[in-house]
C-alpha cells in the first residue's frame, strides 16, 4: 500500500516523545488499587477513648433504633427511595454493628486547639497507643498547620511523638496549606523520620487539606493543586476539602458557609482536575448541622442530601463529625450504589461480550463502571457474589477493567 510518511520520521517522533511520555506516566499513574474509605471521622485528641470505634457504632445504632427503627421510617426522614429502603436499612444496621468507622483522625488542630506542651505531649503519646490498638482499616492524626513558626514546631513535635511511639505509618492530614514550600517542608521531615526510625522509604504519606484560597489559585493566578502535589514528591495520598475555613476565606457569610455553595463546587472541581489521574484521592468536607437532640431528622436530611451530592460530583469520601452521622453516611452511600448496581453490571457484561445494547460504552466508561462495583463491595453496599451475579465478572476481572487491561478468559 502506498504511504507518504517514512519509517525514519515515525522513529524520530517516537524518540522525541519518549522522555515526555515517561514523565507523564510517572505523574499520572492512575487510581491506586487499595480500598478507599467512604468517610473520615474526626475526634479531638482530648476526647479519644479505648472504645471509641465501638462506642460510635453503638451510638449510631441507638440513633437508628430510636428515630428510624424500620425501613419506612428511614425512607420518610431522608427521602430514600421506597423500593430500596429495606435493603439499605438492613445493610446500614449490619455495617454499624460490624464496621461503623472505616477511617479516623485524631485531631490536634481546630478541634483540639492550643494546649500547654506537656498536655499535648501526653495526648500525643496516648493517641499513638490507641492508634496501635484500634481495629480500623485506616487511622491516623490531623496535625497542626505550618501557618506560624510556633505551630510548625508544635505540629512536628506531635507528629514525631506519635510516629516514634507507634513505630509505623499512620494516616496523616496536613491542614491549612497555603504554599508548595509547606508541603515540601513536611515531605522533608517525613523523609528524615523514615531514615532515623528504619521505616520503608516513602511509607509516610499525607493528605493535604484544601481549605485556603491559596491552595486553589496561587499568588500568580495559577491553579495550585498540581504544584502542591508535586511538592510532596510522591507522598501526597489525598486532597481533603475544608468546608468552613474555605468558605470563610472566600468572604461568605455564616448562613452561606455550607458544602452545597457554588464557591465550594469551584474548589472541588479544581481539586478534581488538578488531581485527575495522579492516584491522589479526593475527600469532601463536613457539615456542622448535627443530628442531635430535637434536630435529628433535620440533621439526617441535611447530611444525607450532602453526601448524595458529593457522590454525584465524584467525591466518594467525606468527613463525619458525630456518631449519628454514620447512619446517613451509609444510607446515602448504599442507596447510591444499589440504585445503579444491576444496570451497571448489565452494561459491563455487554461491554465484555461486545454485544452492544442501548448504550455504546468506551473503555473509560467500562473502567468507571467496574470501579463503582468494586467500591460498592468494599463498603458493604454489595456482596462480592452480588457484584458477580450482576456483571458476570470476578473481582480480578473488575480490576483488569479498572486498569484498562484485557480480561483473560
Amino acid at each position: 500500500m502506498r504511504t507518504t510518511l517514512d519509517g525514519a520520521l515515525v522513529t524520530g517522533l517516537l524518540a522525541d516523545l519518549a522522555e515526555s511520555d515517561h514523565a507523564r506516566a510517572g505523574r499520572y499513574p492512575g487510581d491506586p488499587a487499595a480500598r478507599q474509605a467512604v468517610h473520615t471521622c474526626y475526634v479531638p485528641a482530648d476526647r479519644i477513648t479505648d472504645d471509641l470505634p465501638a462506642r460510635w457504632g453503638a451510638e449510631a445504632l441507638a440513633a437508628l433504633d430510636e428515630h428510624a427503627p424500620d425501613p419506612a421510617a428511614l425512607a420518610a426522614i431522608v427521602g430514600l427511595p421506597v423500593p430500596l429502603a429495606g435493603a439499605v436499612h438492613d445493610r446500614v444496621r449490619a455495617k454499624l454493628a460490624a464496621e461503623p468507622v472505616e477511617d479516623l483522625r485524631v485531631d490536634f488542630e481546630d478541634g483540639y486547639g492550643v494546649r500547654h506542651d506537656d498536655i499535648e505531649d501526653a495526648d500525643a503519646e496516648r493517641a499513638a497507643r490507641l492508634l496501635g490498638a484500634w481495629p480500623l482499616a485506616s487511622s491516623g492524626l490531623r496535625m497542626k498547620s505550618f501557618d506560624t513558626p510556633d505551630l510548625l514546631r508544635r505540629g512536628l513535635r506531635t507528629l514525631d511523638l506519635v510516629i516514634t511511639a507507634l513505630g509505623r505509618a499512620p494516616a496523616l492530614t496536613f491542614p491549612k496549606v497555603t504554599a508548595p514550600e509547606q508541603v515540601s517542608a513536611l515531605a522533608q521531615a517525613l523523609e528524615v523520620l523514615e531514615t532515623r526510625l528504619g521505616l520503608a522509604e516513602g511509607v509516610l504519606r499525607f493528605e493535604i487539606q484544601i481549605e485556603t484560597t491559596q491552595a486553589v489559585i496561587d499568588h500568580t493566578g495559577r491553579f495550585a493543586v498540581p504544584g502542591l502535589i508535586a511538592a510532596g514528591r510522591g507522598r501526597v495520598s489525598g486532597l481533603h476539602f475544608g468546608t468552613y475555613d474555605y468558605t470563610a476565606a472566600c468572604g461568605l457569610g455564616a448562613a452561606q458557609q455550607h458544602l452545597a455553595h457554588p464557591a465550594c463546587d469551584f474548589a472541588r472541581h479544581a481539586m478534581q482536575v488538578g488531581a485527575a489521574g495522579t492516584g491522589v484521592r479526593l475527600s469532601d468536607g463536613s457539615t456542622n448541622v448535627l443530628p442531635v437532640g430535637d434536630a435529628v431528622a433535620h440533621g439526617w436530611r441535611t447530611h444525607y442530601r450532602l453526601v448524595r451530592r458529593s457522590l454525584e460530583h465524584g467525591f466518594f469520601q467525606g468527613w463525619d463529625l458525630h456518631p449519628a452521622q454514620l447512619v446517613t453516611r451509609y444510607a446515602a452511600v448504599y442507596a447510591y450504589h444499589l440504585e445503579s448496581a444491576e444496570a451497571d453490571g448489565r452494561r459491563l457484561a455487554a461491554y465484555v461480550a461486545r454485544t452492544g445494547g442501548a448504550v455504546l460504552d468506551e473503555p473509560a466508561t467500562a473502567a468507571a463502571l467496574a470501579l463503582s462495583l468494586r467500591r460498592a463491595v468494599d463498603c458493604g453496599a454489595l456482596s462480592a457474589e452480588e457484584a458477580a451475579d450482576y456483571s458476570g465478572l470476578s473481582a480480578d476481572d473488575l480490576t483488569a477493567l479498572i486498569e484498562r487491561r484485557r480480561i483473560v478468559p
